[in-house]
């Protein structure tokens, strides 16, 4: 094990986290791949009923329009599950990424710089790639936002099902960087996703979520401590935020985001150990990651990917289509080359080194478990094209492709180099002094 770099020692990455930090992050992801398993599992069955004899049935469902028209609220099945039930996911995103922030590796320069560079080339390149694509055909440029985003819970699903002992640092990383593409997401679809914009109901929403996050500052203990007042309180006043969002123009998933920004994410020096104790943004991720990851998602999933190919004929032009292929070499090859490219060119400064116990194989791994972007590809898709036009059908048929192939084409590689992946962990539960805590976390680099 090597001591700590001086400053003129190239500093090494990805970076180890405390052991802290990476039992949270370890434990969070093992939760997302129930979720993306979940998810897989929803999508199958939706494709699978959608091109079966029973398919009518499936369309009536997705379709079925409830809720209050007066308030702008009578919404189908489908639209509910976008528009309603993903703002919990991206609720939980919201948290994640204010957490990193204040708390977690996006708060320093050093540990923020490399995700934050990999997220942004992983956006990029792809989007370049599939507006090259489709240049020719500008109506299909709107799609361009689709092959950019990450989901984690598939990624890890995949990691998970082939059991890849994935090191520390690079999951770590593979969450950051799916942070940060979130939130790149998240800005994508309020600005470029949203016409007109009705001024009233904003004011309203804004209003709103300013009294959520005011009830979460103030009584941040109380909240933590009493399991329903959430519920009784506070998701009250969220899904009238919510619809007042909904009604303002702006896509209401933004609600989640905006009020998750809200909620604090230290505890309150009023707390009986606000040391120690979680804050209330960790306390209501453990509450709501289930619901999100067992509920939300795969509902969403199960509305979203149900597409009805249409048999040889729907297939060949699905596959001609420039969204297809534009998306499908977006995702699987786009996101590799833009992670691993915008990482490469930071080691050309001369403080900055890929740690010698992984090797660019390892980042092309994560950056092709990057390319899986299903959850908000298959949202961004609905909302660049429609849920009833050929294209949407077709990104959506496209991003199940990429997806599928992202995922066999990391698995081959991360099985490959499991053997190292192994020995790396082993050397992470070394605890020579005996103290509780692995040494690995408490000197900065790696085993050599």
């Amino acid at each position: 094990m090597t001591r700590a770099p001086s400053s003129q020692t190239p500093r090494r990455f990805p970076q180890w986290s405390g052991a802290a930090e990476t039992g949270r992050v370890t434990a969070l992801l093992r939760k997302e791949a129930v979720g993306g398993i979940l998810l897989v599992v929803a999508a199958a069955v939706a494709i699978i009923w959608a091109n079966s004899p029973a398919s009518e049935a499936y369309f009536t469902l997705r379709d079925l329009r409830i809720g209050y028209e007066p308030w702008h609220l009578e919404l189908s099945l489908g639209a509910w599950a976008s528009d309603g039930l993903l703002a919990i996911f991206f609720f939980l995103v919201g948290l994640e990424l204010k957490r990193e922030v204040v708390a977690g590796d996006l708060r320093r320069f050093g540990t923020a710089i490399v995700p934050i560079t990999a997220a942004v080339g992983g956006v990029v390149v792809p989007a370049l790639i599939y507006t090259a694509i489709v240049w020719q055909q500008p109506s299909l440029r709107e799609g361009w936002a689709i092959p950019t985003a990450t989901d984690i819970a598939f990624a890890v699903a995949v990691l998970a099902l082939i059991g890849s002992h994935l090191p520390s640092p690079l999951r770590v990383f593979l969450l950051t960087l799916a942070v940060v593409d979130d939130l790149i997401a998240i800005v994508i679809i309020a600005v470029f996703y949203t016409a007109d914009i009705e001024l009233v109901p904003l004011l309203i929403a804004v209003a709103v979520i300013a009294l959520y996050g005011a009830l979460a500052q103030r009584y941040r203990a109380f909240f933590r401590e009493k399991v329903f007042a959430a519920w009784l309180i506070l998701l009250p006043i969220g899904f009238i935020a919510w619809a007042f969002l909904h009604a303002s123009g702006i896509h209401a998933t933004i609600a989640g985001v905006a009020l998750a920004f809200t909620i604090p994410v230290r505890p309150s020096r009023k707390d009986p150990n606000p040391s120690t104790g979680p804050g209330l943004a960790e306390e209501f991720e453990h509450r709501f990651r289930p619901l999100s990851a067992g509920l939300a998602v795969p509902i969403f999933a199960f509305f979203a990917a149900g597409v009805a190919v249409g048999g040889i004929d729907g297939v060949m032009r699905a596959a001609t289509d420039p969204v297809t292929i534009g998306i499908v070499v977006a995702l699987v090859l786009g996101k590799p080359v833009g992670i691993v490219l915008s990482v490469r060119l930071l080691t050309l400064a001369p403080k900055a080194k890929l740690d010698s116990a992984l090797r660019w194989i390892d980042l092309i791994g994560v950056g092709l478990l990057a390319g899986i972007g299903f959850t908000v590809s298959l949202l961004i898709a609905e909302l660049s094209f429609g849920a009833d036009s050929p294209h949407g059908d077709d990104a959506k048929i496209a991003i199940m492709i990429a997806s599928l192939l992202a995922s066999l084409l990391a698995s081959s590689i991360l099985i490959a180099r499991n053997r190292r992946y192994r020995a790396i962990s082993l050397a992470e539960q070394i605890d020579e002094d005996q103290d509780g805590t692995p040494d690995i976390y408490q000197e900065p680099q790696q085993h050599k």
